[in-house]
């Protein structure tokens, strides 16, 4: 019998679902399960934690983004495997906000991969965890989904409604034995941001996002700010007055 904890990760190719995915297998071995939609990208990430961890069990799966039915379909096959512990929802692209102002094609592409996606994703889990009265649902969404700011506001919008419905999801199941734990990750270090990094960015290490993540969903905290500075930064800039805020360039 498998007593593994199942692990499963949506966008498990991105640097901190990545980093998350080591850390969990650094615990103990796990039964994980690697989804994303480039299958030699996934392989590269699973070949890498097969040697961290010869004794965990290792899936990985192609899987669509965007189809309703398709994501169904991914879901579906993934639990009947048995039922999943936790799933890490971290799929995601930081687009250009002046070409999405520009360009509505690329304006809708950021809505939907970064906020519709996940959503979908997150909603084809409920269900089932809800059968099983079981599990934790995790979704990375990001301090830009705090306040609408000129800098990133397509991609603001499409945070700002994982943050809806993650604080939804977790009025539906309180008091189940479903948890829901929504992830605010400040500016991170990964290939997603390098355009910033260029231009002189502070951002966060991977590792230290990531030990974060895992530690508050296996404690299943509601929301975790990573780093925990992010929490003060954004009460203070949601509660800013419009006359106050909208005098800054950020």
């Amino acid at each position: 019998m498998n007593n593994k904890k199942r692990i499963v990760i949506i966008g498990a190719t991105s640097a901190i679902a990545e980093h998350c995915a080591r850390l969990w297998l650094e615990k103990q071995p796990a039964d994980l399960t690697l989804v994303g939609r480039d299958t030699q990208r996934i392989e590269r990430v699973a070949t890498d934690l097969k040697v961290r961890s010869p004794q965990s069990e290792i899936r990985v799966a192609q899987a669509e983004f965007l189809n309703p039915e398709a994501i169904n379909a991914t879901v579906g096959d993934i639990v009947k495997s048995g039922r999943v512990d936790i799933v890490l929802i971290a799929h995601g692209s930081l687009p250009e906000q002046t070409e999405c102002q520009t360009d509505l094609q690329s304006c809708r592409d950021a809505l939907e991969i970064n906020g519709v996606s996940p959503v979908l994703y997150a909603e084809a889990f409920a269900k089932e965890m809800e059968k099983a009265n079981h599990g934790t649902i995790a979704l990375i969404g990001s301090v830009a989904g705090d306040r609408g700011r000129k800098s990133n506001y397509v991609y603001g919008a499409a945070k700002g409604l994982v943050t809806r419905y993650a604080q939804g999801l977790q009025h539906r199941f309180a008091g189940s034995g479903v948890k829901v734990v929504l992830i605010k990750p400040g500016p991170t270090d990964t290939p997603m941001t390098a355009h910033l990094k260029g231009k002189g960015a502070k951002l966060a290490p991977v590792e230290g996002v990531a030990k974060q993540i895992v530690e508050g969903v296996e404690s299943g905290k509601p929301v975790i700010y990573a780093p925990g500075k992010w929490w003060l930064i954004m009460m203070v800039i949601r509660h800013l007055p419009s006359i106050v805020f909208n005098k800054l360039d950020i």
